[in-house]
């Protein structure tokens, strides 16, 4: 490739990882202070963890999946403030557990995203599916995990039956986001360690066509090389 070929196709992949680094900050929106304010009826006791006006508006027939001019519902809210009793309220009154907002996300993701295993744990043991294909980059909550590092969240999701394999509309899978969009360090190998040792397809390449392995050489990340040589990627 000539050395004009090589700056843009590496201009490319930094706006790629520049998209990728952005997406879930710049998707994932929790209600700010005067959504809050306005807040009534369930999306408040939701938001401030009110099981007994929970249980007397569940009661009085409250419509559960409510949405707040985001599309979250109460249960949104009560992951975003890490309300678990809520969110174990209003998952016994039958309240949406896989309900997607405006940028598409689920309290799955939420969590997942937020680093916040044990209300992740709360969310799969009340029947929230770890497999729902969310966010405008039609990932999963284990993309997004890996992307971040949060090797905890990843090795419950991949319990949980989280889909290894699945790709994104950026052509990256949660392994290779645990790479172009890791630091390298401690907490992305973790999530790389758990995501080899749950039988990730570590042959999937990007939309350049380069492996996990490549793209970890590439970007000098000596730890993730070995795991991935170790697992025989290529």
């Amino acid at each position: 490739m000539s050395e004009m070929g090589t700056t843009a196709a590496a201009l490319v992949l930094a706006g790629l990882v520049a998209i990728g680094t952005a997406q879930v900050a710049s998707a994932q929106v929790p209600p700010s202070p005067a959504e809050v304010a306005r807040y009534t009826g369930l999306h408040a006791a939701a938001f401030t963890g009110d099981v007994g006006q929970l249980a007397i508006l569940i009661d009085a027939k409250s419509d559960l999946d409510a949405r707040d001019g985001y599309g979250r519902t109460a249960l949104h809210v009560a992951t975003f403030a890490k309300q678990r009793a809520a969110i174990a309220a209003l998952a016994k009154a039958g309240a949406n557990l896989n309900a997607l907002e405006n940028d598409r996300y689920d309290a799955v993701t939420i969590a997942a995203v937020a680093d916040d295993e044990p209300t992740l744990a709360d969310l799969l043991r009340l029947g929230a599916s770890p497999k729902n294909v969310t966010s405008r980059y039609d990932g999963t909550a284990l993309i997004a995990a890996a992307h971040l590092g949060h090797d905890g969240i990843v090795r419950q999701l991949i319990a949980a039956g989280a889909p290894l394999d699945h790709v994104n509309n950026l052509h990256w899978t949660a392994t290779i986001e645990s790479i172009v969009l890791g630091d390298g360090g401690a907490r992305h190998q973790a999530t790389l360690k758990a995501l080899i040792g749950a039988g990730a397809n570590l042959q999937l390449a990007d939309r350049e066509g380069r492996t996990p392995l490549q793209l970890a050489q590439s970007r000098g990340y000596g730890e993730m090389v070995k795991m991935l040589e170790a697992a025989r990627a290529r």
